[in-house]
C-alpha cells in the first residue's frame, strides 16, 4: 500500500481500495480517530451549565458537557449500567444531571453516579467506579480537543507541532487570537467521499487553476499549482487590486488586531492531522473539521470565525464567506466525482503525484505507517464496494449562535442559488 517513485516527475498514490475498503476504515477508525487528539467542537458551543453535544468519533460517541463550575468534561455516551446511549440528540442542555431513558441511571456533569432505583440498598456500588467513563480533553484554538486513547499522545507534538511544523514557530499563529475569536458563520457538508480525499485536495493547488476561478482571482499565486503548505512560513499573497479576502476581492472586515505587518494580506493553511484545516487571513480564520463516518462519507463542519465586535455589531460576512465556501463546494464536488473511481480495476494500483503534489506522499507514508499491514475484506476483492451515488443533502448555517437552513447541496455538490 505504501507510495513509490515511478519517474522523477512522477510518485505512486495510495492504491484505489484504500479510499473504499470497509477493514481499513475501521482500522483507520481504531487506529487513527480513536488514537489520536480529535478537534471536536467550539468551546462556546456550550455556553451554559448543563450544555452539551454528542461527537461521533471512530466507532463511539463521545458527550462533552459544560460543568456547574465552568469546565468542560467528555464521557463516552455511554450508561454503565446496560449500555444504553445517554444522549440520542446532537446537542441539548440539562437541567441538573444526566439520566439513562431506560433504567434511570443518573449522572451528575463531572460523570458521578449520583442515583438509580434502589441504588440504597447497593451500599457496596463505588459511584466514582460507576460512574461514566472519561475521555481525555484538551482546549487550544478555542476548541474542545478529546482522545480515546488510554494514554493519549503528546498534545504538544501532534497538535500544536504540525502548526509549528508548517510556520516555521509554533506561535507564528498567536496573533489570530483564534481562541477568543466568535463564529461569524457555520456551514455542515455532507460530503459522499473519504476522507483522505478531502486532505489530499486541500494540501495541493494543482487542481486551483481548473477549478478555482474565484481563489484564483484573490491568491494569483495559486494558479501556477504550487500549493503554500508546501513551503515553511509562506502565506500565499493578495493580488495586487485584492482589497480583502472575499468573493469579489472587495474591502475584507475589521483586522485582527495581533495581525503582523509580515503576515498581513496572506493566505496561510495549515493541515493538522487527522482531520482538521486552519486557514488564516487578516481579518477572520476558517476552521475545517472532519467527521469520517464511513469509507465513502465523511461530515465537515466549516467555522468562519471573526472579531467579537464584527459578530456581536451584525455586520454583514456574506463576502468574505462566500469565498471559501465556494471553493468547498468545488473542492467537494471534486471529492465525490473521485470517489466512485476509486472502486475501479483502473485504479488498482492508485494514480499519480505530479512534482507540485510531491509533498502529499508524506500523508500517504503516514496513513500507510498507521493501516498498511491490514487485509482488504473479501467484500472488496469481489469487487462489491459501498453504493457510492452522491445523495440530496442539506448544509446548515449557524449565524450567531441559532441554526438555520441556509445552502441546499445539490447532488453536483454546487449549492443552490
Amino acid at each position: 500500500m505504501t507510495t513509490e517513485i515511478i519517474s522523477e516527475s512522477l510518485i505512486a498514490t495510495l492504491p484505489g481500495h484504500t479510499y473504499t475498503d470497509a477493514a481499513i476504515f475501521r482500522a483507520e477508525q481504531e487506529r487513527i480517530f480513536e488514537q489520536m487528539w480529535f478537534c471536536a467542537i467550539r468551546s462556546s458551543d456550550l455556553d451554559k451549565a448543563g450544555a452539551w453535544k454528542t461527537v461521533q468519533i471512530g466507532r463511539e460517541s463521545v458527550l462533552i458537557s459544560r460543568t456547574r463550575k465552568g469546565g468542560i468534561r467528555a464521557f463516552y455516551n455511554i450508561c454503565r449500567h446496560r449500555g444504553v446511549k445517554l444522549c440520542m440528540e446532537e446537542s441539548g442542555e440539562a437541567a441538573r444531571s444526566f439520566q439513562c431513558p431506560y433504567h434511570a441511571w443518573t449522572y451528575d456533569f463531572e460523570g458521578k453516579l449520583i442515583a438509580a432505583p434502589n441504588l440504597t440498598k447497593m451500599p457496596d456500588i463505588d459511584r466514582n467506579e460507576y460512574g461514566l467513563a472519561k475521555v481525555h480533553i484538551r482546549e487550544y484554538l478555542g476548541y474542545v480537543w478529546v482522545c480515546l486513547a488510554e494514554e493519549p499522545p503528546s498534545f504538544e507534538e501532534d497538535v500544536m507541532g504540525a502548526i509549528e511544523e508548517r510556520l516555521g514557530d509554533v506561535h507564528a499563529a498567536d496573533g489570530y487570537d483564534v481562541a477568543n475569536l466568535k463564529v461569524g458563520r457555520r456551514i455542515r457538508y455532507d460530503v459522499k467521499a473519504n476522507w483522505k480525499l478531502i486532505i489530499e485536495n486541500f494540501m495541493e493547488c494543482y487542481h486551483c487553476a481548473t477549478i478555482h476561478p474565484e481563489l484564483t482571482e484573490v491568491l494569483p499565486e495559486f494558479a501556477d499549482g504550487l500549493a503554500a503548505q508546501y513551503f515553511v512560513g509562506h502565506g500565499a499573497e493578495f493580488g495586487d487590486d485584492v482589497k480583502g479576502f472575499t468573493i469579489d476581492g472587495s474591502e475584507g472586515l475589521d483586522v485582527i488586531p495581533g495581525v503582523g505587518e509580515d503576515q498581513d494580506r496572506r493566505y496561510y493553511a495549515i493541515t493538522i492531522k487527522p482531520t482538521v484545516f486552519v486557514n488564516l487571513v487578516p481579518d477572520h480564520v476558517i476552521i475545517h473539521r472532519m467527521f469520517p463516518l464511513a469509507a465513502d462519507r465523511t461530515i465537515v463542519e466549516c467555522d468562519w470565525l471573526y472579531l467579537p465586535s464584527v459578530v456581536e455589531s451584525g455586520k454583514d460576512v456574506t463576502a468574505s464567506v462566500e469565498l471559501f465556501h465556494r471553493v468547498n463546494m468545488q473542492d467537494f464536488d471534486a471529492c465525490e466525482r473521485c470517489q466512485p473511481a476509486m472502486a475501479s480495476k483502473v485504479y488498482s494500483k492508485g494514480g499519480v503525484l505530479v512534482p507540485s503534489e510531491h509533498h502529499i506522499s508524506a500523508f500517504h507514508q503516514w496513513v500507510h505507517g498507521k493501516v498498511g499491514d491490514v487485509q482488504r475484506t473479501g467484500e472488496d476483492l469481489l469487487g462489491l464496494t459501498p453504493d457510492t451515488a452522491p445523495l440530496e443533502e442539506r448544509a446548515q448555517t449557524v449565524r450567531g449562535g441559532s441554526v438555520e437552513q441556509d445552502q441546499t447541496v445539490s447532488e453536483a455538490g454546487a449549492a443552490a442559488p
